[in-house]
């Protein structure tokens, strides 16, 4: 019987997000790095850059802004439930994205309801809008 595979004590920063689920593919994790979305230990970072236990990442995705500290690393994607086992927020971040949520509840951005195509009322409306 082989021995058991070890877990990774580092791996690739674009791994990793692809890993923990921040990212859907590497390739986005990747162009997240590049763009400046991601900051490891304060310090923008490239793609290849060798990820440990214990490290602070920056993340931010669209307007949400998370800071986790690594607590595993994974080859493999796993679960959304394991996934979360990997990095622990830290408290400063998740009282921030809690309050920014009540925020964007409070005061939704103008045209957040709309879904689709107009309808018939809503064309003649803005025809008749556009006509002046």
């Amino acid at each position: 019987m082989p021995p058991a595979k070890l877990p990774p004590d580092r791996m690739r920063i674009d791994k990793w997000l692809w890993a923990a689920r921040f990212h859907k593919t590497r390739s986005l994790a990747t162009q997240a790095i590049d763009g400046g979305h991601v900051k490891l230990n304060g310090t923008t970072v490239k793609p290849a850059r060798e990820l440990r236990v214990g490290d602070t990442l920056d993340i931010a995705i669209g307007d949400t802004s998370w800071t986790v500290v690594v607590q595993g690393l994974n080859e493999q994607r796993r679960p959304a439930p394991e996934a979360r086992q990997l990095y622990e927020e830290t408290q400063a971040s998740s009282e921030r994205r809690a309050a920014e949520q009540e925020a964007r509840r409070l005061a939704p951005a103008p045209g957040s309801d709309l879904r689709g195509r107009p309808t018939k009322k809503a064309r003649r409306q803005i025809k008749g809008f556009n006509e002046f």
